[in-house]
């Protein structure tokens, strides 16, 4: 009986988390992903799951994976929120919300190490959004909540 409990238990965490895609990553990982060579254009948005700005948007960094994911752009969510609670709140709101970009949750409690270093313009507000042309040295840096007007129109001014 407890065999099989155990057995329920892991397959449902296991199931649960190939639903959820929310992948851990250090600074140096994250890091190195931002800067390998690629013909892409990254949208990447920082936020938390207690952001109500952030939460706000996401939607819109969703629609613009649906729009132009299949095409040379990638959007890429990058939690702040701790580690300890990515299983219990992060996975689940990630899978609540239908989000299917790519989802990383930065391990990292030094912020002041890593802040400059992701945009030197970056004050550490979210959510904050860049958007880097893997094909030149364009970046578009944005430190606000955005609509998804304004979220279309960066990406349009970036590809054109």
């Amino acid at each position: 009986m407890m065999r099989n409990l155990v057995f329920l238990l892991l397959f449902g965490l296991f199931s649960y988390s190939a639903n959820a895609q929310v992948t851990v990553v250090k600074w140096s990982e994250l890091e190195a992903y931002l800067a390998e060579d690629s013909d892409k254009v990254r949208v990447v948005n920082f936020w938390a799951t207690w952001c109500a700005p952030c939460v706000k948007e996401l939607p819109y960094f969703q629609a613009a994976h649906e729009k132009w994911g299949s095409q040379d752009i990638e959007v890429v969510l990058v939690s702040l929120d701790d580690v300890e609670i990515v299983e219990k709140r992060v996975a689940p709101f990630v899978d609540r919300k239908g989000l299917t970009a790519k989802v990383f949750l930065l391990d990292e409690t030094d912020y002041n190490m890593f802040i400059p270093k992701v945009d030197d313009r970056w004050s550490g507000a979210i959510p904050m959004t860049l958007i880097l042309d893997g094909n030149s040295d364009k970046r578009i840096f944005l430190e606000k909540e955005l609509t998804q007007e304004e979220l279309f129109t960066q990406i349009e001014n970036i590809i054109d």
